[in-house]
């Protein structure tokens, strides 16, 4: 627990940046913040640039609402539903307390061949309102989907949550205090990695995580709030606003995502507090995989490039032009067989040693 409440403690620090971020109108030019009386400054040195990153999670929070970072954290207290043992993995059906009152149902994998504490992969799903977890966890129609199973099978301890209002999950978002089911996304999958990081078998400083399509940018989202995590892939998971649909961010404003896209910005990019350029760049100096299939009729290949050349100079302020990365495979909205074989490479290449 003792890196959540680092967590925490950072959010609180920053909370007279947070309480009036400036708006940046030119989300593609990260190499520059302002300041409260809206001067410009250049970004040149690490420091500047945790500026306008800070910016640019408070921005984060406007549409999808505060990070509440007052609420109380209960013991995980994993209850273990099912066990099944496999050739290569242990498959354990749980729940475990995410708030008070509130417990998540998820799927842990745990290699079966493993020599001392191993890495560990977040493993979100994509939509579907049934599966939700059983995605990722091998039980969907579509293998190309079962990373938490692949992974597994690659000795990575994983662990595949449901998302809010998916699968065996239900929670009322807005009875309890959050403004979008976004933010209780991210509270619920950064608890997930307070679970990895608990378990004895799991290198805590060697904590991913990947994601297809609501689990590409669900994944873009935890990580961006909880800086644990080393190593990030996307599949099918963003792409700028502007390139989204022409524009319409209708897609993201229904119950399952940010309400305020509609309410407040009015489906407008131009009105967006942020964008996912600065989403990539917040990332930084961590690793990141976007893997864009150039057929996806979600996001657009040609956004997903604007978000890629916008962070591009923020990684190399960083000194971690290497960890940038982009795949562009021949397919549609998908994750076939050589796109996760890229994509898995990535993560063996910066959380195994």
């Amino acid at each position: 627990m003792r890196h959540f409440f680092l967590i925490f403690l950072a959010l609180v620090s920053a909370a007279p940046v947070l309480a009036d971020p400036p708006f940046y109108a030119d989300k593609m030019n990260l190499l520059f913040y302002l300041d409260g009386e809206g001067k410009k400054h250049s970004v040149k040195t690490p420091a500047d640039w945790a500026k306008r990153r800070a910016h640019i999670l408070a921005n984060m929070q406007l549409v999808m609402g505060p990070f509440p970072k007052d609420k109380a954290v209960p013991p995980l207290d994993v209850k273990v539903v099912e066990e099944v043992k496999t050739d290569r993995y242990i498959r354990r059906k749980l729940t475990f307390a995410v708030e008070k009152g509130d417990r998540l149902p998820a799927y842990l994998f745990l290699p079966l061949k493993r020599q001392g504490k191993v890495p560990a992969v977040l493993c979100l799903h994509p939509t579907d309102r049934k599966l939700g977890k059983g995605i990722a966890a091998g039980f969907g129609p579509k293998p190309d989907r079962h990373y938490a199973v692949h992974l597994a099978e690659r000795g990575y301890v994983t662990l595949a949550p449901d998302y809010v209002n998916m699968g065996e999950y239900r929670f009322d978002w807005r009875k309890h205090g959050y403004q979008s089911a976004t933010m209780k996304g991210i509270w619920n999958h950064m608890r997930s990695v307070d679970l990895l990081a608990s378990l004895p078998e799991v290198d805590a400083e060697r904590i991913g995580v990947i994601g297809h399509s609501l689990g590409g940018h669900n994944s873009m989202f935890v990580a961006a709030f909880d800086e644990r995590i080393r190593c990030i892939v996307s599949n099918c998971g963003f792409c700028s606003f502007r390139r989204y649909y022409k524009g319409n961010l209708a897609g993201w404003s229904h119950d399952g995502y940010m309400p305020r896209i509609r309410t407040v910005y009015d489906l407008k990019p131009e009105k967006m507090p942020f964008d996912f350029t600065e989403v990539t760049a917040a990332l930084a100096p961590r690793a990141f995989l976007a893997s864009a299939p150039l057929k996806d009729h979600n996001f657009d290949v040609a956004g997903v490039k604007e978000c890629i050349q916008a962070a591009r100079p923020v990684y190399e302020l960083l000194g971690a032009a290497d960890k940038l990365a982009a795949n562009y495979p021949d397919c549609g909205h998908d994750f076939p067989d050589d796109a996760r074989k890229v994509a898995y490479a990535w993560l063996d290449r910066w959380l195994k040693r």
